[in-house]
């Protein structure tokens, strides 16, 4: 481990007292951090470089992108809130904080983007792993006469057969035009008990403790932080809830973010698997369920956990 020396010397130089906060709250990538920093990519790299080399960043690929993030528990408690608050004094923190809310609001406006521009025509539209094979997997989980989150439910296609035999359906999408295109599917077909909500898969508009299965069907890779949804996941279920995830395994066809508004491509099954008994879920369950002929060769995964 370095020196408590070198982790100053790290914490102490005026561009990383802007990129440490900034990272501590949420991972992003280089171009991200040139958007917020105002700076260029080979400055920013190089300082992430250093700070990679002392120890107090890890990062990730999705595709040919890498994300990075300050590793907390690497750095003193002391030092941490020590930099924290120094950077507080910078000029430019305002600007650093406000450059970073832009930076998630257009993820989430990329993701909102693509369903709008699909909306009313999502079942004519491929979507990677969006097999009926692999949807029997996940719906002989499901118990009925029960009430049902779906949430990133796009159009409501699950929910629709969901609704058939749940007690109710609340159907979750960000997408307006989904939302409201969901409604009048679930009207025309007389789905009284299937309920349509705009909303987040971060923050869904449920009450604690108000449903029996979470559903989250190819929707996860959208989350700007997957591990946060699966956290409101656990909230909003009853005592001896389940939930349910359907999503795509780890994969490298970079395109999805393009053509299906993917933010994460895919997970691992120690992803998922991790982050539901950090959220609280017992029982757990990850296994691929379906696997895909043609390139890219998507692979399916099923999660399940009890609270």
């Amino acid at each position: 481990m370095p020196s408590t020396l070198k982790i100053w010397q790290s914490l102490a130089d005026p561009t990383r007292l802007r990129i440490i906060p900034l990272l501590y709250l949420e991972e992003l990538t280089v171009s991200e951090l040139q958007e917020v920093l105002a700076m260029g990519q080979s400055r920013i790299s190089t300082h992430l470089a250093q700070m990679k080399t002392t120890g107090l960043l890890k990062d990730r690929r999705e595709g040919k992108s890498a994300y990075y993030s300050l590793k907390p528990d690497f750095i003193p408690q002391k030092m941490l809130e020590a930099a924290l608050d120094a950077s507080k004094h910078l000029p430019e923190r305002q600007r650093d904080e406000a450059g970073l809310k832009m930076i998630l609001q257009k993820r989430k406006e990329s993701a909102r983007l693509h369903f709008n521009q699909v909306a009313g025509r999502f079942d004519r539209s491929y979507g990677p792993g969006r097999s009926w094979q692999a949807l029997s997997h996940m719906l002989l989980h499901l118990v009925p006469h029960v009430v049902i989150a779906d949430l990133g439910s796009g159009e409501g296609l699950v929910s629709q057969l969901l609704a058939r035999k749940a007690k109710h359906v609340i159907a979750v999408d960000n997408s307006e035009k989904m939302v409201a295109f969901g409604r009048g599917q679930a009207k025309k077909k007389g789905l009284k008990n299937l309920e349509f909500r705009k909303g987040d898969l971060e923050q869904p508009p449920l009450e604690k403790n108000s449903v029996d299965i979470v559903l989250l069907s190819q929707a996860l890779h959208h989350a700007a932080n997957p591990e946060r949804a699966i956290c409101a996941a656990y909230e909003i279920l009853r005592k001896n809830g389940q939930i349910l995830i359907l999503d795509l395994h780890e994969h490298r066809f970079d395109q999805a973010r393009e053509f299906y508004g993917d933010h994460w491509l895919g997970f691992s099954n120690v992803n998922l698997h991790t982050w539901l008994k950090k959220a609280g879920f017992h029982d757990i369950s990850v296994e691929i369920v379906a696997r895909e002929n043609q390139p890219p060769h998507f692979q399916s995964l099923l999660a399940s956990g009890q609270k």
